[in-house]
């Protein structure tokens, strides 16, 4: 460290001795001049004085004697009186009245005698005062006498004094230099510790004390440094630890940035950007130490990913508005590359210690996958999987769209409601494939005949629907009549079989009259039924009159079939296995059980045309009761011998809302013996979401008792994963639109992956339906659903049937 010393003439004590000795010098030259003044004031005084004697001396002693023109005594006299010691007198010329010289002695010219002086100080020059007198005699002038009086004696007197003054102040002043000096060392070598000390200080020495020890006010000062020099090490110390605590937290930030899959972005209060963290540059394109500086557009740019126009910067958007900025949700970044993403994105203000806003923080991360699987969902929610076709959910949306149109603008749209015939052969014929196969060339073809403003529809298992815009109905008949023209033309071949169908069309007018949307959907599927009545591969243009003769007609027959087949139990159960996947698992197949209507001849009415036509009639809650029922006493009286680990039974929405449910269900249970863990009741999401808070409850009391849930169809609606955590359910069955096709389409795996890992992450069984080959079996193991259900592991068959064989088997 360098030590910065004080110049001798800017230190305190130096100033300290040169303004004392100056106070002193000055203060001693005053009082020497007084004195000398003093001294002056005497000498005129004792001049006066000695005036006062020697003026009347000389007129007495000379003043008779010039007027007698005694030359001789005058001169003796004058002689005598120079000489005098005495009387000091350096010289005396006498001149008679007429001033002319009469008589001199000492040491003076009478031809040029000295000016008469007018006070002392006139006579330090030559020191000799010159003054003269009359001389009287009788009160008349005789004469005149001018001498000088000697100064000398003053004058040395004066000086000697002068010099004893001199050395005293000289004296003094050494002494006081010397006082001063030791005493200015006393007061201020503190000071040059405390000088040392902020040297030490200031080159980063903060371990210092400084020992004094005495009371004064340096003594003070000293103490007081002596605490800041602690406070400072206290503060460092501190400093050094919120500096290890923050080197700390900003590596765990820099990390945490490093780690995170969100792309971050901080720019200035000018919007530069100031940092991006890895995933920030491989999404933009751009790294860091290029993008530093630059203004945040040039780095981060967005536009609408469904036009394709620019988007505001969030980031700019909050420096201006000063808050937290969401991003639209149809964002897509676009790198520097020309490569584009879609992105989610959020921007916030950074805030100083003071609260005032110094920059902004943007998150953003891709959403690319998500957002192909959330419009994969979207379509799903409004598509047949099968034919691409929107669904009945989406349809009916638009039906009533284009009743609103019609009662706002006065317009007539139709509506044409078409029921396959003949597809049940080609399913029972050919199976599943083959009739799916039928329902998408079908569906290609109706595709083809429609105008571009129509909608076609798949509105159930072989029902389509057609919602045919501005057109009036006669048109609407007519373009009903190429369809079956068309569809009874058509040859449907499969491995060498052909097969011919019809289609039965039900054509309803919507216009501004017709009441509610529900009433179009039913009076053409009324329109549609009579279609079918008339023998098939007809065509039936709905009037209000036929509407409610076959309205009556089918309630009629709906209303006497259900009961009656209730009535005289002409209702049966089939089952079919679910199977787990994993073998090692060692576990035993549950089952699902399914209800059959039977005909009067004995034929069975299957769940397509059964189960919508007891929810239109409201006969379903009767039906499960009753499936409800049997199916426990089943269980209670043949469950060994199936060894099935558990059983599934359907529930209905209609059921499902009715208060006295519950009791009935625990009753039963109660009744058969049954243990409680054997049952699963499967509720369908749709079912569940529109009662939610009834259905938890329902649900909770149930498992309390040891029974199981299933959410079936899981998938199916867009609400799937908020109510989810609502609902206490065992297990997810996958909607098998998702299942049937994954193995071709990869958003339909994603799906199906994501639901598996929700389920697992939930601790949740999971079920694949609709396995209808081997394929597709090994993509759902190798993904890791727990349990499959599908023709392909086995084919619904009666329970009747079953125990029959197990019988005889045992018999056997």
């Amino acid at each position: 460290m360098t030590e910065n010393r004080t110049p001798f003439f800017h230190s305190i004590r130096t100033r300290l001795v040169i303004v004392s000795i100056v106070i002193e010098v000055t203060m001693l030259g005053l009082l020497i001049a007084n004195s000398l003044r003093l001294m002056t004031d005497v000498m005129e005084e004792r001049t006066e004085a000695r005036l006062q004697t020697v003026n009347p001396l000389l007129n007495a002693a000379l003043g008779a004697r010039l007027f007698e023109r005694d030359h001789v005594s005058i001169k003796e006299i004058l002689k005598q009186l120079v000489n005098s010691s005495t009387a000091e007198l350096d010289y005396i010329v006498i001149l008679d009245d007429k001033k002319n010289l009469y008589a001199q002695a000492g040491k003076v010219d009478a031809a040029n005698l000295p000016a008469i002086d007018q006070d002392i100080l006139q006579s330090l020059g030559d020191l000799v005062y010159d003054t003269a007198i009359p001389l009287t005699l009788g009160g008349e002038t005789i004469g005149y006498a001018q001498y000088g009086l000697s100064m000398a004696s003053f004058v040395a007197s004066r000086e000697s004094i002068l010099r004893q003054s001199l050395m005293i102040a000289g004296v003094e002043i050494l002494f006081t230099l010397l006082a001063l000096g030791i005493a200015g060392y006393l007061l201020t070598r503190h000071i040059k510790s405390l000088l040392t000390a902020t040297q030490k200080i200031s080159g980063g020495d903060y371990d210092l004390h400084i020992p004094v020890a005495s009371r004064d006010e340096i003594g003070l000062l000293a103490r007081n440094f002596n605490s800041m020099a602690e406070a400072i090490r206290n503060r460092i110390g501190a400093l050094h630890q919120s500096e290890h605590a923050l080197h700390e937290e900003k590596e765990r930030a820099e990390v945490t940035l490093h780690s995170i899959g969100d792309g971050v972005i901080t720019t200035d209060l000018m919007g530069r950007v100031r940092y991006l963290n890895p995933v920030a540059e491989t999404l933009t394109g751009c790294a860091q130490a290029a993008a530093v500086g630059k203004s945040i557009e040039t780095v981060y740019r967005v536009q609408d990913q469904s036009t394709g126009s620019p988007l505001a910067n969030p980031a700019r958007l909050c420096l201006a508005e000063d808050t937290v900025i969401s991003g639209v949700n149809l964002a897509q970044l676009v790198r520097a590359d020309g490569r584009s993403y879609a992105v989610e994105e959020t921007a916030a203000p950074i805030r100083g210690k003071a609260g005032k806003t110094i920059g902004a923080v943007l998150v953003f991360h891709d959403v690319t996958e998500a957002r192909e699987a959330s419009r994969k969902l979207g379509y799903q929610a409004t598509h047949d999987a099968l034919t691409g076709l929107i669904n009945r959910r989406e349809f009916e949306r638009q039906v009533d769209d284009a009743l609103r149109d019609a009662k706002e603008n006065d317009t007539n749209h139709a509506f044409c409601y078409m029921d396959l015939d003949q597809f049940k052969v080609v399913n029972d014929t050919c199976g599943h494939i083959a009739g799916d196969g039928l329902l998408i060339e079908l569906a290609t073809m109706l595709r083809h005949r429609v105008r571009e403003t129509d909608t076609v529809a798949r509105l159930g298992g072989d029902e389509f629907g057609i919602l045919m815009r501005n057109l009036p109905l006669n048109e609407a008949r007519a373009l009903a009549e190429d369809i079956r023209n068309r569809v009874r033309d058509y040859r449907y071949l499969w491995e060498g079989q052909t097969f011919e169908i019809g289609i039965s069309i039900g054509v309803v007018p919507i216009r501004p009259d017709t009441a509610a949307a529900v009433d179009i959907f039913s009076n053409a599927d009324i329109a549609c039924f009579v279609a079918k009545d008339k023998g098939r591969n007809q065509i039936h243009v709905s009037s209000m009159d036929d509407v409610e003769q076959a309205r009556r007609h089918l309630e009629m027959q709906w209303s006497v079939r259900i009961p009656s087949a209730l009535e005289n139990d002409r209702f049966v159960l089939h089952y079919q296995k679910i199977y787990p996947l994993d073998a090692a698992s060692g576990e035993a197949p549950r089952c699902e059980l399914l209800v059959r209507m039977l005909e009067e001849d004995g034929s069975l009415i299957l769940p397509g045309r059964l189960i919508p036509a007891a929810e239109r009639f409201r006969h379903m809650p009767e039906i499960d009761r009753w499936v409800i029922r049997n199916a426990l006493q089943l269980i209670a009286r043949h469950g060994t011998m199936l060894g099935l680990a558990a059983y599934a039974i359907n529930l209905s929405g209609q059921s499902l809302g009715q208060e006295d449910l519950l009791d009935f269900v625990k009753r039963e249970i109660l009744r058969s013996g049954v243990k409680p863990s054997l049952i699963t009741f499967e509720i369908t999401e749709t079912a569940a979401i529109r009662n939610v808070s009834h259905a938890a409850r329902f649900m909770t009391e149930l498992k309390k008792m040891g029974c199981q849930f299933a959410l079936d169809d899981f998938g199916s609606g867009l609400s799937s994963f908020g109510y989810l955590k609502m609902l206490p359910v065992d297990y997810l069955k996958i909607d098998g639109s998702f299942v049937r096709n994954m193995v071709h389409d990869e958003h339909d795996h994603s799906i199906v992956v994501a639901i598996t890992q929700i389920a697992k992450t939930l601790k949740i069984g999971c079920v694949a339906e609709f396995i209808e080959d081997e394929a597709t079996l090994l993509a759902l193991k190798e993904i890791g659903v727990d349990y499959g259900q599908g023709y392909f592991l086995h084919r619904p068959e009666a329970i009747a049937s079953q125990l029959a064989a197990e019988t005889q088997l045992l018999r056997g």
